[in-house]
Order: C-alpha cells, then structure tokens, then sequence
C-alpha cells in the first residue's frame, strides 16, 4: 500500500511539475513575436535547469534508488528549461547574451563537477549524500525565487503580476513532492519541497487577500514588463517619467 501511494504521488508530482515548466511559455512566445527578450532577465531559467539537471540525476538508479520519478520530470524540465536558454540566447541583446551564456557555462561545469565526483569518488551513501544536498540546496533557492513578487504583492496590494495558475501549480507542485519525499523517507526529496509547497500556499493566500483590490499604478507598469513565472521575474521598469520613449514603445504590449 505505502509503496503504491509512493507511486502515486510521484505521478501526480510529474503531472504538476511539466505544468509548472510550461508556464514560461507565454512570455517565450511574446519574446519570439517581438524578437526581443525586451526587459526580462535570462539568469532564472538558467538556475532552474542546474535545479533540474542536479535532480534528474540525483533521482538517478546509482545515486539514489526508488526515485526514478524523480528524474523523469526532471529530466523534462531540463529539455523545457535548455530550449527557453537557447531562446533567450538568440534573441537577447549582445551584452545580456555575453552574461547569460557566462552562466550557462557556469551552471554546466558545477554538474559536471557533481557528476564525476560521485561518479569517480564517492560511492553508496556518501554518493547519494552529495548530491542530494546539491540538489536540495537549488531547488530551495528555485522555489524561494517568487519571494521579491510576494514582496511586491504586498507593498502594491496588487496580484496582477502573480498569476493565481502559477501560484497553484507551485504549491502542487511541491505538495505532491513533499508528500513522495515523506512516504519514501527521502528528505533530499522533502525538505526542499515541503518549502515549495508552504511558499505556494502563502502565494494563494496573498493571491486571495489582495485579488479585488487595485494595486497603485507601479503594479500595472511592474505587470506590464515582468514575467512572473517560477523563478522567472522581469527586470524593474525604468522610470517612465524620465523615459518618454520607453513608455510610448511599451503602449499597446501584453502577454
């Protein structure tokens, strides 16, 4: 019975995990239609594939057995997040590119660096020791990523720029890998998604506060040029008194 809620509860923890990869998806199709990544900031989807890359192969059969639900999602994620790297590199500005691909470079040579010390050095406990903290240690600061919008939510009154699906999908997300990391005595597993699914539920809360109140016009100009994915916020706007041709390029623009 255990190990078929176990099961269960990785499917479901899969099921919520694509959905929550696939939310970037909107604001990938207005960089392709604009051919430009305008204001965003690249550097969250490139943390989220080490996030990813580190738990595909932390749930990996030699590192750590019964989790290979584990690296199934997030082995998708890793494909989901590589292709909005490889976007955001074609179509961010040259500086911003030079930047974004210097951190690329850096998030691969870390797992690589985890891969062939547990691969050459490590063995048995000490492997899955490793790389389980390493890979709870990023999925925290993933999940922990949403933190400045909750702020923004609340010193705005505002969820425009805190979508309520997202909000959700987080807090299942986590919930449902919580509960496999529980059920599997697996605390790699359960600890940093046992945080994801607090912070999802104080999301909705914020989400179920503030929803029919009217955020000051900073909200609407901070929805207007953010993205508010997982992990995946835009970069302030400029100050649109000071930056006439900003605003006036910016009039008409939406997700």
């Amino acid at each position: 019975m255990g190990n078929a809620a176990h099961f269960v509860f990785g499917v479901v923890g899969n099921a919520n995990a694509l959905l929550l990869f696939l939310a970037p998806m909107i604001t990938f199709k207005r960089i392709i239609r604009n051919k430009s990544t305008e204001e965003f900031s690249g550097i969250p989807y490139v943390m989220t594939l080490l996030n990813c890359l580190l738990s595909a192969w932390y749930g990996m059969p030699f590192v750590s057995p019964n989790n290979i639900l584990v690296s199934t999602t997030n082995g998708t994620g890793s494909g989901i997040e590589a292709i909005y790297v490889m976007i955001f590199l074609i179509f961010a500005p040259k500086k911003e590119k030079a930047k974004i691909f210097g951190i690329l470079v850096f998030v691969l040579s870390v797992f690589a660096g985890v891969a062939l010390v547990s691969l050459l050095v490590l063995h048995g406990k000490g492997r899955k020791l490793f790389c389980g903290l390493a890979a709870s240690i990023f999925s925290i600061i993933m999940y922990a990523s949403p933190l400045s919008i909750m702020r923004m939510v609340i010193k705005t009154k505002s969820v425009e720029f805190m979508p309520f699906f997202l909000s959700l999908f987080v807090f299942l997300c986590g919930t449902s890998w919580f509960i496999f990391g529980l059920l599997g005595k697996d605390p790699f597993v359960a600890v940093p998604n046992g945080f994801g699914s607090g912070l999802g539920a104080v999301q909705l809360i914020l989400y179920a506060i503030y929803r029919d109140k009217k955020g000051g016009g900073g909200a609407k100009r901070a929805a207007g040029d953010g993205s508010a994915e997982m992990g995946m916020q835009g970069k302030p706007p400029l100050d649109e008194e000071k930056q006439p041709d900003k605003q006036q390029a910016r009039n008409g623009r939406h997700f």
